[in-house]
């Protein structure tokens, strides 16, 4: 199943991070630039689901690709000046 989600294996560079503050609440990293805060009963939520899976990286990847959501298409320009 996994490799119908990360045909790329891009999950496998363990392109996310994340550290969770005093007060859980999440601060998800990807590729050292932070992209999402998760607070309250989310935060709840996702940190359960990662405890359920913490010795399997790549679920957790998995995680915390789906909760940031589709942040990064592929087809964004980048700085292009016409």
């Amino acid at each position: 199943m996994m490799g119908e989600l990360d045909k790329r294996n891009k999950l496998m560079e363990e392109p996310f991070t994340y550290i969770v503050t005093k007060k859980a609440t999440i601060i998800i990293y990807f590729h050292n630039k932070q992209i999402k805060v998760v607070k309250d009963k989310e935060a709840e939520r996702l940190l359960k689901k990662i405890k359920d899976v913490e010795n399997n990286i790549l679920e957790v990847q998995l995680l915390l690709a789906k909760i940031t959501g589709n942040f990064k298409h592929g087809n964004e320009k980048l700085n292009k000046k016409k």
